[in-house]
């Protein structure tokens, strides 16, 4: 190659890579948080061309146009449609705090709170898909079901031919399934084609096709698990539908077991939850539902129990789960409790969980002793230090199980539930779907089953934390340079 040639290819590249660098500094920070636009220029500027096209592939946290304005439109239907119709009425025990959380969720995209409610909770993973099995079972009009991952395998072959029993009595059955997810999983292919065999109406969740024109962020995920009933029950919560191992072999080999925890519902939230549903089938669809089944139920017995469903994701301006979540930790006087599996917070929930603690609130966090996610894991264990030394008590769910289950506690009497992890993914990046209830006998459910994770887990001291190799140190340092990105 002539010296002159070689010359001039070396300035050109030298130009590209200082206008990549350049643009990014202008571009990437732009309606970001600090923290991800540092990670994504650091990633840039060590590694300017790969970390450019991955910027490009993964550098959006937005869906795209065409799903905004839909999630907008059936935004705008939801709040219309349930303008004035909260039916649970502020009471002497209402925390005084809990009238204005209710009041945020309402303001972000959430429906209505709503009185007189039944619900039940299910810890055990083979006992939730039976009762899920035997709900679809008594279907007299219509099954929704909507999975992250749905997988058709020994354990779950009841539910789908329950889905099929259902379709022979004249029951109209819906499915959605999250596509990149679900496709992951092994026999993706056998659970489409018994889908179809069986005669559901099924459609792919944000399917990533662009050979079909349809395409986002390939790691924007609906991340929600919900299954509703003639608009009389509905279930709600972690689980997906799969085996407890997830049908992977590398699990099996290491014994791995999920442990989750779904919730069953009566009583009028269930017509809320099923609007999750509905809004999901128009993004995917353009069918609108609504008219056939979004309908209030009449409160059930005598429960004391208020619910709200509070859907969040990249279809709202904000971040509708972290907002409650902060809001609710901060609202804390005596008593809270975490349960996430993946535990990997922005600065501002890390400031909220430490300040509850070092005011004297007891802060307990309950995650894995191991992981399945290597990165995530390692990631959220960098954050330990910070917890011990603010007082946090951590507790490690003795492995090989995985304690998957997602909800919070908020003294006695408010609690969480739902899809959501307390990670970044999902604040920023995945559809997930939350339920914020008021009511001690549900709060009194879930300290028994913390109390089983209790007896499951060992505490983690801060001595021990600090004496972990240099090497493990080193590892969940650097894995939280990502967390921005996960």
């Amino acid at each position: 190659m002539p010296a002159s040639l070689s010359l001039a290819l070396t300035i050109a590249a030298f130009v590209l890579d200082l206008t990549i660098r350049v643009l990014a500094v202008v571009f990437v920070p732009k309606n970001r948080r600090p923290a991800t636009a540092t990670a994504w220029l650091l990633a840039i500027f060590f590694i300017p061309y790969a970390g450019l096209v991955a910027f490009l592939l993964f550098g959006s946290t937005k869906l795209p146009r065409r799903r905004r304005r839909k999630q907008a439109q059936i935004n705008r239907t939801i709040i219309s449609a349930t303008e004035g119709i909260e039916q649970a009425s502020e009471t002497p025990h209402w925390p005084p705090w809990f009238a204005s959380l209710a009041a945020l969720n309402r303001r972000l995209g959430a429906m209505p709170l709503l009185g007189g409610n039944r619900a039940l909770l299910y810890g055990d993973y083979d006992r939730s898909i039976h009762e899920m099995t035997e709900a679809v079972r008594s279907a007299e009009r219509y099954v929704h079901v909507e999975f992250y991952i749905l997988s058709l395998d020994v354990t779950t072959e009841p539910f789908f031919d329950a889905l099929a029993d259902a379709v022979r009595r004249g029951v109209t059955v819906r499915v959605l399934l999250d596509h990149i997810a679900s496709l992951r999983v092994r026999g993706y292919r056998r659970t489409t084609r018994r889908l179809t065999a069986i005669g559901v109406e099924w459609h792919l969740l944000l399917p990533v096709q662009p050979w079909r024109g349809r395409y986002q962020r390939p790691d924007l995920r609906n991340h929600r698990k919900v299954v509703v009933v003639d608009g009389r029950v509905g279930f709600m919560g972690s689980q997906n539908m799969i085996d407890r191992t997830y049908d992977r072999w590398t699990n099996r080999r290491r014994g791995l077991r999920w442990k989750d925890l779904m919730v069953r519902l009566e009583g009028p939230i269930v017509a809320e939850l099923d609007t999750i549903f509905i809004s999901d089938w128009f993004s995917e669809t353009d069918e609108l539902l609504e008219r056939e089944t979004a309908q209030l139920v009449e409160p059930v017995g005598d429960e004391d129990l208020d619910c709200q469903i509070v859907p969040s994701g990249p279809g709202f301006e904000g971040e509708n789960n972290l907002r409650l979540f902060n809001g609710l930790i901060y609202a804390a006087q005596r008593r809270i409790v975490l349960v996430s599996p993946y535990f990997v917070p922005d600065d501002s929930m890390l400031y909220a969980v430490t300040t509850a603690a070092e005011r004297g609130v007891q802060v307990e966090l309950f995650v894995s002793e191991i992981g399945d996610q290597a990165v995530v894991f390692h990631a959220q264990r960098s954050y330990y230090e910070t917890l011990l030394k603010a007082g946090v008590v951590i507790w490690l769910y003795r492995k090989p199980t995985i304690l998957h289950a997602k909800h919070f506690t908020i003294d006695e009497d408010v609690a969480v539930v739902g899809s959501s992890n307390l990670d970044m993914r999902s604040f920023t990046l995945n559809l997930e779907v939350s339920m914020m209830v008021r009511g001690r006998a549900f709060v009194s459910g879930l300290r028994q089953l913390e109390e089983g994770y209790r007896r499951a887990s060992r505490r983690l001291t801060l001595e021990e934390w600090q004496a972990r190799p240099v090497a493990v140190a080193v590892l969940d340092n650097v894995a939280r340079l990502t967390a921005a990105l996960q």
